[in-house]
């Protein structure tokens, strides 16, 4: 009589917690739309790039994106992160040029899930411009890493939408 009870007991426990974790699932409803957020205020004159054909045995190749705060209020850079491993995005402040001389550079940034992804936290006042330097490396996914690539390095914002900056190539050995 026991087990009987015992049995039932563990049925009841498991039932409870299924219904649980089955009301508890998202919904259509709870999914966020991610188009619902707010366009970003950086712009870019040119958001992709095509490396065309590259070879594995020149090793990684890389783009510099400007970007620029369009808005007329400054803004925060938090968080860059890349689409994949073999790519790593590093964000460049200031020019030789400018007044101080200096130029910082924070990263570089790779993919979420492949380390931990810092957050930026870098201040662009209206108007000023900042660029990206992305580096891909076609040696990354090894021998099998051949053929048509397409990675994008996304920079995000506060309660915007990320700016995308896409890169692609032909990877030959």
């Amino acid at each position: 009589m026991k087990l009987k009870n015992f049995l039932i007991y563990i049925i009841s426990i498991v039932v409870v917690v299924g219904g649980l974790v089955w009301i508890a699932r998202p919904g259509q409803n709870d999914i966020a739309d991610p188009t619902a957020a707010i366009v970003s205020t950086l712009t870019t004159p040119e958001n992709q790039y095509d490396f065309g054909t590259i070879s594995m045995a020149n090793g990684k190749v890389s783009k510099i994106f400007t970007i620029t705060n369009s808005s007329a209020e400054p803004m925060q850079i938090e968080k860059i992160y890349t689409s994949c491993m073999c790519t790593e995005a590093s964000l460049i402040l200031g020019s030789p040029s400018a007044n101080s001389g200096q130029t910082l550079r924070f990263g570089p940034f790779g993919m979420p899930g492949h380390g931990l992804v810092p957050k930026v936290n870098q201040a662009l006042d209206a108007g000023e411009s900042a660029e990206i330097e992305v580096v891909f490396d076609p040696n990354a996914h090894g021998p099998a890493g051949v053929g048509a690539i397409e990675r994008i390095v996304f920079v995000e914002e506060k309660g915007r939408q990320p700016l995308e900056l896409k890169i692609k190539a032909m990877v030959t050995p």
